[in-house]
């Protein structure tokens, strides 16, 4: 066959992180194959042609996509346009699905062939984008396995990859070998407290998250806390939250390094979210809690807008519920101390969070990159 056009478009750093690796793997077997699109640095140093930046796309929260919207449009209009006249012989979008389903609908619809990395949370709310999927791409590529079934039983073609965070994390890091290169001492009990990535997150979470900490320091001498923050905004309600409801304590505050944090930590207090995913496969037991406004709290956990059995990802993945989660109403101090310092001990709780997530790592360790290169180069004929 003739050397092929491959057109990737890649909307946020991680998806970059993938995009690089699905290009490594898609080389080995197309080495002809010329690669360009929207990429981000590792995609452009794996050799994608970036005929945009992904900084362009990666743009979070409503506040921010706001005056990002018209740049954000143009740069579709003439991704689009340039696709068009293009023709590549396929066009992957990962992740981003909110901007790549568009691009990738207009496409097929002329005829171009369209794959798409990464299911939306289709399973979880807003089931019915399941149609626009299906008008938009070809194949959907899953990192989870139960999403294939999904889609199958809507007559959507997908295929089962793996997670490419499993590829790359493991359990092997002991707590002191990550105490040691934060800093820390590497003796005596820890606890990692991750209340969230966003203001609105801490918002409800960090009062409840120090309070509870003040209640396990009580029960747990010696015990330290730990927590990362994602951005400098966040220090000051942290530290406050601190102040008020956890003076006294033995308590890091770290800039970044979530994963360092909770590879440190004999037992994680963490948010719902995608960092409770790695929390797992680092092999660190958990306490999983939400709070929200009101409204928010109704609508997913009263009026059905949440479809699933489960609210955190190890419990989804596990299909039981090894892991404490504590929502809303539920969240107290006391239910969050208690579960945590249940999981400070040995055997118990925290021998059966283990024994799933070890079950769990096993499943999503496919080689993620390999498996979609595999499906894309089955569609091109190679």
């Amino acid at each position: 066959m003739a050397a092929p056009k491959i057109a990737l478009v890649a909307g946020e750093m991680s998806g970059d992180l993938l995009g690089a690796a699905l290009v490594t793997a898609l080389r080995a077997r197309l080495p002809a194959a010329h690669f360009y699109g929207v990429a981000g640095p590792r995609m452009q140093a794996a050799g994608v042609e970036a005929i945009a930046s992904i900084e362009q796309l990666s743009v979070m929260g409503i506040a921010e996509v706001l005056p990002a919207l018209p740049r954000i449009l143009r740069l579709r209009r003439a991704l689009i346009r340039r696709l068009s006249a293009d023709r590549p012989d396929v066009v992957i979008g990962i992740d981003a699905p909110d901007f790549n389903l568009g691009v990738e609908r207009r496409l097929r619809e002329q005829g171009i062939r369209t794959v798409h990395v990464v299911s939306p949370t289709v399973w979880a709310w807003r089931a019915g984008r399941v149609k626009t999927i299906a008008r938009a791409v070809e194949r959907i590529l899953c990192l989870f396995p139960f999403e294939p079934a999904f889609y199958a039983a809507r007559g959507v073609s997908a295929d089962y990859i793996g997670h490419p965070l499993a590829d790359q994390l493991d359990a092997s890091v002991t707590p002191a070998q990550a105490r040691a290169g934060l800093g820390l001492p590497t003796d005596g009990p820890v606890v990692a407290v991750l209340p969230g990535s966003r203001g609105s997150e801490l918002k409800y979470l960090a009062e409840p998250f120090a309070r509870a900490a003040h209640l396990i320091a009580a029960q747990v001498p010696g015990v330290r806390f730990v927590t990362p923050l994602a951005k400098p905004a966040l220090r000051a309600p942290m530290e406050a939250a601190i102040a008020t409801h956890a003076a006294g304590l033995t308590w890091t505050l770290l800039d970044g390094q979530s994963r360092e944090a909770m590879q440190a930590a004999d037992a994680v207090l963490i948010a719902s979210g995608t960092a409770t995913l790695e929390c797992l496969l680092l092999g660190r037991p958990m306490v999983v809690s939400y709070r929200g406004s009101p409204l928010t709290a109704w609508l997913l956990l009263k009026a059905g807008l949440l479809k699933t059995k489960y609210v955190s990802l190890p419990n989804l993945l596990a299909d039981e519920a090894p892991v404490p989660e504590l929502l809303q109403d539920d969240a107290t101090p006391e239910r969050l101390a208690a579960a945590v310092v249940e999981l400070l001990a040995p055997g118990g709780a925290r021998a059966r969070q283990l024994a799933a997530f070890d079950r769990v790592r096993a499943t999503l360790r496919c080689d993620a990159a390999a498996r979609a290169a595999e499906v894309v180069a089955g569609l091109l004929g190679a």
